[in-house]
């Protein structure tokens, strides 16, 4: 349970938040429904708040078992549920560049056909029993989740190890899916936000696999062969280059029991050694302007960030929880938002990565607004390098970090997840319980310090997806 001065700093923000909103609704038809607006904002607030006060501390099991496999294990006996996560290091950095769209053409025909079910076979068996079998690709790893009742554990995790152990790739699975990412990749297109954030992605990057599509392009796509597909599985899905999660209503002897008899032939092997082009450094601002029929222009202003395992993490949580990833809070929405009316809403974001993540600032504001926005964008960012923030700012931020850490692990799913991300960045098995300590030790001169480090207002990348002539482009 958080203190009660945590509490009550914590009730602090949201009162402050609520009444900043006061003068933010519009289309007020009254006062009084005006007050009412208001009064059900806070109280759904405060429930939230008081919802995250119950910690779920996780009392985890961690082991290495003999062909390699990271097994992390919790028990959690309030629901008869059973969620599990496979992390596997396979990524689209570990793909061709000339093939991009991999990693992702992998995972996505795991579950479409295996030795001895078909991909309606599969589908039929997890809609059964009321389960969940996916996978993901993320710009780091593979994920394969399950998420099953207790009594149907033996089942779901007899299907998640056959598509895991024996996919096939059949040739006509693979034409469908196929067609299935460039339809997906075509009609994105045609999203003025998806178009800047792969722009965007592009100059800050360059050649590195972060800066591609993890579904790659439709040339890459068609490239790639039945053969690739089995050369890059054979290659990557190895139990020593994976971590398992198992959390919910099951015991370890039990998971001891599933291991046995599903993945005892999963066997280890070397892992290919990728080389990855350096991340370039920005010399210079870059602007890239895409034409388009919008009445709103889509802005994206940023640069490289940080790695998460940069011990500053902390500090530049709070600081961007400040300049723009605190909502209504911070000081992007304060300006832009409130005191100029210019847009609905905008944010700052520091994403984290096993490499380099970005620092990036997003707003949407009418065509003619646009560089007024975004010369404010850069003269916030000046501000907080060059003035300490004010103690109520630290406080602020600090209670809500430290304040909605429970949330993400208020169920048995992200608990899962939360493990095996925490392994992959070698957090230690209990970040949980130490992550509120990291935010609260952050002073007003850290925040100073990683502004001034880790923010540049002079060389940049900005993108800009609008109606260029009346953006002034």
């Amino acid at each position: 349970m958080k203190s009660d001065g945590s509490i009550f700093s914590g009730l602090n923000v949201v009162i402050r938040w609520v009444q900043s909103l006061n003068s933010s609704i519009v289309n007020r038809q009254s006062s009084i429904l005006r007050q009412s607006s208001i009064l059900k904002l806070a109280i759904i607030a405060v429930i939230l708040l008081l919802g995250c006060t119950q910690v779920w501390a996780i009392e985890a099991r961690r082991e290495v078992r003999p062909n390699g496999l990271v097994l992390l294990h919790a028990e959690k006996n309030n629901l008869p549920i059973v969620k599990v996560t496979l992390l596997i290091k396979a990524s689209p950095s570990d793909e061709p560049p000339e093939k991009a769209g991999l990693a992702n053409l992998v995972a996505e025909l795991l579950p479409e056909g295996t030795k001895t079910r078909t991909s309606e076979q599969i589908s039929e068996e997890i809609e059964f029993i009321g389960g969940d079998l996916d996978t993901s690709v993320d710009r780091d790893y593979t994920a394969i989740t399950l998420s099953v009742l207790k009594k149907d554990i033996e089942e779901g995790f007899k299907l998640l190890s056959d598509i895991l152990l024996n996919p096939v790739f059949p040739e006509d699975e693979i034409r469908r899916e196929k067609d299935l990412i460039k339809g997906s990749l075509k009609q994105s297109e045609e999203a003025p936000e998806f178009v800047a954030e792969r722009e965007f992605r592009k100059a800050v990057y360059g050649p590195h696999p972060y800066g591609r599509l993890i579904e790659g392009s439709p040339d890459t796509i068609d490239a790639i062969s039945r053969e690739d597909l089995l050369w890059f599985y054979r290659a990557f899905y190895r139990p020593n280059n994976a971590i398992l999660s198992i959390v919910g209503d099951i015991s370890y002897k039990e998971v001891a029991g599933l291991l046995r008899g599903y993945l005892s032939g999963w066997q280890a092997g070397g892992i290919p050694r990728v080389d990855i082009p350096p991340i370039p450094e920005l010399k210079e601002k870059v602007v890239v302007t895409v034409d388009r029929s919008l009445t709103q222009a889509n802005i994206l202003l940023g640069h490289l960030g940080i790695k998460r395992s940069n011990p500053d993490y902390y500090a530049v949580s709070v600081m961007n929880y400040i300049l723009g990833g605190g909502g209504f809070a911070s000081r992007l929405m304060n300006r832009i938002r409130d005191d100029m009316g210019l847009a609905y809403d905008v944010y700052s974001t520091f994403d984290t990565d096993m490499d380099r993540g970005v620092f990036e600032v997003g707003v949407q504001t009418k065509n003619e607004a646009a560089k007024t926005v975004i010369d404010v964008v850069i003269e916030e960012i000046k501000r907080i390098q060059k003035e300490p923030v004010s103690d109520e700012e630290l406080r602020d931020a600090k209670a809500y970090l430290t304040g909605s850490f429970p949330r993400r692990l208020d169920t048995m799913g992200k608990i899962a997840s939360f493990l095996t991300l925490t392994e992959f960045y070698q957090l230690g098995i209990d970040y949980d319980k130490l992550y509120p300590g990291y935010i609260k030790l952050v002073t007003k001169e850290d925040v100073q310090r990683v502004a001034a480090k880790y923010l540049d207002p002079e060389k940049y990348v900005l993108v800009v997806v609008a109606d260029l002539k009346k953006a002034g482009f």
